[in-house]
């Protein structure tokens, strides 16, 4: 019916629109990485995060309120939005906190997101394997760590300030808690 080179044509172009259409694990979650950066795009400034719920300032056990790790870099300081928490809820455009880090000047910027699941909530409902966000599975914090809660599954997104160890890893090499000047400021 079509001649040959035209058969060619067709099934060149078939095969190329499958595999535009299918997700690469180098863009799997970009839509929602867009999501989340429209979403929390107006909480660069704290007074608007505290208005929207972010009112909980964490701190561990020690009393720290900027978490960095020798050797692995900065998460910040997290604002928790309290009424978030305590679901089995994952929506890329309401995390369960906001990252920030000081500048030199004293103010804050926002740097990631993170996304929080207490792992209880996640079983009780029903959930069989552990989640995903962003097409990530989300790290297993267990009992005994340093905030003293029960175990929860956490991602970091560093969509605000670019994390060279990747943006979804905990910490940021590049990172600063305010005693020191390695401010990424791109």
């Amino acid at each position: 019916m079509f001649p040959k080179s035209t058969k060619t044509l067709i099934t060149v172009v078939a095969v190329t629109l499958v595999l535009l259409a299918t997700p690469s694990s180098a863009n799997a979650g970009a839509g929602d990485l867009s999501t989340a950066r429209a979403a929390t795009a107006r909480f660069h400034r704290l007074e608007a995060a505290n208005a929207a719920g972010y009112t909980i300032l964490v701190r561990d056990l020690a009393g720290i309120t900027c978490i960095a790790s020798p050797g692995l870099g900065v998460m910040g300081i997290h604002y928790v939005n309290g009424s978030a928490l305590g679901d089995a809820v994952l929506d890329p455009a309401k995390p369960e906190a906001l990252v920030y880090q000081p500048r030199p000047n004293g103010k804050l910027r926002l740097v990631a997101l993170e996304y929080i699941v207490f792992q209880g909530a996640w079983l009780q409902a029903g959930n069989t394997s552990g989640p995903t966000l962003f097409g990530q599975p989300l790290k297993l914090i267990p009992m005994g760590n340093r905030y003293g809660l029960p175990p929860f599954y956490e991602i970091h997104a560093w969509i605000w300030q670019h994390n060279p160890a990747g943006i979804f890893k905990d910490f940021n090499p590049r990172g600063t808690c305010g005693d020191d000047e390695t401010d990424d400021n791109d």
